[in-house]
């Protein structure tokens, strides 16, 4: 029998809950995860009662809050209670509303059952338990610094290639959801742009979740060109157009809970004033947008109750308001964004950085609020299959300085693919819920929470991750992710192979400077030498550190950490051959440039070797819509270079290097062509010139 002890309510054997009558689809999911939470833990599923059934007392109640609870009157809020009936005691789990209780649900099983937010996404081992021992102490949770939390699920194309169907499914979402409420969160934009007629939105809502929109997406309504085909996206020219489109978004979401977006850019998330060249001033600019946005909030104003509105200062809108030429209403939330690195300033577009602050100004009253990007795609060098590059303490300070002044309403997370972005996921839980983190006591708790084993040897290499990336820029955020070693490099070999080499890339003067092609491609290689030797050195400790742990934590620490620093070095290398590559090619020493060429796309190809080891298990397929940092392509380009290059010398036959440089002495003079017409392949070519011209390893 269930029991409670002198302090302790223990459950053990079939626990019994006692579930309300009627119950809220919010609710309705917050018990499945409970009952699936007991059942790992204990291994017997939960038997759920109704108020009333004339059965054995249940040991846990989940009920809305009364006013006898005592419990803080506010959104969300939720707490714990004990009691006895009879000779049975219990537990309440209670909330103010739907969230509140979902919450309270979600504390009991990380508080008493140790499932952690990230359990399915770090792949979690479960404990098996006998008996789960609770004590009896009233609890009531804080209040969270931040009033609207949520993710952005942006550029998911490992969410959209990991299953068959498309738009993603209710399989692939409801983890994606599951883990969000489990992190506090209560605001979501469920992915980019995916077809109307997928579960996304309206399995967010049945969630529990608000739902927000894309600052390209105002008030979630259909882009207008796929409405209007042919028209002229001006909303100048078209106003009953565009507000059909408004009125149409209004009707369908006016009875969820939606945070309502305000916002005017053009088709295709670039400013208006693109397709439409008559706004040539600031002011007109500002003008129209201002006009859009109060007609936008006036219309949902007059259908919507208490509607909670946001309008993102990103991109031009930002400087627009700055410079004053924009005016809102005074209870619109102003979402500032970062620059896709973590650093509250203007983002850079191809080659400027004018790093304007993103942050409101101490006379800027009102509601404000972040958009935050752990993870970013942008064709330069953010990190979008890789973790966050920078320190965790750089995070800490953007952050707790943007809540200083005064952006705390709201803070929406670009949180890409979730799986690997984990650890600064949860840094920002801690950071949304409380205000504030220490993150050497954040990072001893989360290295606890999902390692038994070598946790002071893994909390070294989370902290040790971001001194190993290559910093290619004078800025404190300027470091690289894995797009680094991928958008660059193909557009280096666009540039070479269509014969502009006399000119510099002028795509790659943010990284490089605007010098000749060659001294381009010979700044990279400088960065990438230093950056093969601090992954290399990385990823020597992170091998050995996982030699010492026991079985289930060595393959979470390979997709949590080794996986990160395993990408890194493998497109590193990768670019550093390239780069040298061209620099052979420049000096005319083509066989040495193929061979090159070569060692840069097997170290490519290393990195899709990366990815598909990681797709064990339920993460079948996952990596295969890398379509964004795109390795697979890189090794293409990578490839055709090699082709290129063995071009000058070896054709057409393809005889020529192998007679020149491998053929042995005596056969050179001899042998009959008419018996050596098979040519090798490029990679047996390449692996017997490299042992001729370097020997072997290259580094």
């Amino acid at each position: 029998m269930n029991q409670i002890g002198e302090h302790f309510l223990r459950l053990k054997g079939q626990v019994r809950i006692q579930i309300p009558d009627p119950c809220t689809m919010p609710v309705k999911h917050a018990i499945q995860m409970l009952v699936r939470d007991i059942e790992m833990v204990l291994g017997t599923k939960p038997e759920l009662v109704t108020v009333g059934e004339k059965k054995i007392p249940p040991e846990l109640r989940i009920r809305p809050a009364v006013e006898q609870d005592g419990l803080e009157s506010r959104p969300e809020a939720y707490g714990f209670r004990f009691g006895k009936a009879g000779d049975h005691f219990y537990m309440d789990i209670i909330g103010e509303d739907d969230l509140g209780i979902l919450y309270g649900v979600l504390e009991f099983s990380k508080t008493f059952l140790d499932i952690q937010p990230f359990w399915f996404w770090a792949d979690q081992t479960i404990a098996r338990r006998n008996e789960i021992e609770i004590p009896c102490q009233p609890y009531d949770a804080p209040a969270p610094k931040v009033r609207y939390r949520g993710w952005f699920v942006n550029d998911e194309v490992c969410l959209i290639g990991w299953k068959e169907p498309y738009p993603p499914s209710r399989e692939v979402w409801e983890p994606v959801f599951e883990a969000l409420l489990r992190c506090g969160g209560n605001m979501v934009i469920p992915g980019t742009d995916l077809p109307r007629h997928g579960i996304h939105y309206d399995l967010a809502a049945e969630m529990g979740l608000w739902v927000t929109h894309h600052h390209a997406e105002p008030l979630g309504a259909e882009m207008f060109l796929r409405a209007f085909p042919g028209k002229k996206a001006s909303y100048h020219e078209e106003p009953e157009r565009f507000e059909s489109l408004w009125k149409e978004a209004i009707d369908k979401q006016k009875d969820r809970k939606v945070l309502w977006v305000l916002s005017f850019r053009g088709q295709g998330d670039k400013p208006f004033w693109s397709d439409d060249p008559s706004f040539d001033t600031s002011e007109k600019r500002g003008a129209m947008i201002s006009k859009v946005i109060r007609r936008q909030y006036d219309m949902i104003g007059s259908e919507v109750q208490n509607p909670v509105y946001s309008v993102a200062l990103y991109g031009e809108i930002a400087e627009l308001y700055k410079g004053g030429y924009i005016e809102l209403p005074d209870d619109v939330i102003k979402v500032w964004a970062d620059n896709g690195y973590g650093k509250m300033v203007s983002r850079r577009h191809g080659n400027q950085n004018y790093r304007v602050p993103s942050l409101p100004d101490a006379n800027d009253s009102g509601l404000h609020g972040l958009y935050y990007h752990v993870t970013f795609h942008d064709l330069q060098a953010s990190n979008h299959l890789t973790m966050f590059p920078g320190p965790s303490s750089f995070m800490k300070k953007e952050i707790e300085g943007a809540f200083a002044a005064g952006a705390s309403e709201y803070l929406l997370l670009n949180c890409g693919n979730i799986r690997p972005h984990v650890y600064p996921l949860d840094l920002m839980r801690e950071l949304w819920m409380m205000g504030s983190v220490d993150v050497a006591n954040h990072l001893h708790h989360f290295v606890s929470s999902y390692y038994g084993s070598g946790n002071a040897e893994l909390e070294e290499l989370y902290r040790s991750y971001s001194e190993a990336a290559i910093r290619y820029g004078p800025h404190a955020d300027d470091w690289a992710g894995d797009e680094y070693y991928h958008h660059p490099a193909r557009k280096i070999i666009g540039h070479w192979l269509q014969g502009l080499s006399k000119q510099p890339d002028l795509r790659l003067v943010w990284a490089v400077g605007d010098v000749d092609f060659r001294e381009q491609v010979k700044r990279f290689e400088e960065k990438l030498e230093l950056g093969v030797q601090t992954w290399s050195a990385w990823l020597e400790r992170c091998d050995e550190v996982l030699l010492e742990l026991d079985q289930d934590d060595r393959r979470r620490a390979v997709d949590q950490l080794r996986f990160h620093g395993a990408l890194h070095l493998s497109g590193c290398q990768g670019f550093y051959w390239l780069c040298r590559s061209y620099i052979e090619y420049c000096e005319q020493r083509y066989p040495q440039a193929f061979v090159l060429a070569s060692e840069s796309m097997w170290c490519y190809q290393r990195g899709l070797e990366v990815l598909r080891n990681s797709e064990r298990g339920k993460w079948n397929r996952f990596y295969q819509a890398d379509w964004l940092t795109n390795i697979q392509s890189t090794v293409n380009h990578v490839d055709t270079v090699r082709r290129y290059l063995r071009m000058h010398g070896d054709s057409p036959d393809f005889f020529l290097w192998y007679k020149e440089f491998l053929m042995p002495e005596s056969e050179k003079y001899i042998y009959l062509e008419n018996t050596h017409r098979n040519p090798l392949s490029d990679d047996e070519l390449a692996i017997r010139l490299k042992r001729y011209f370097f020997g072997n390893p290259l580094l």
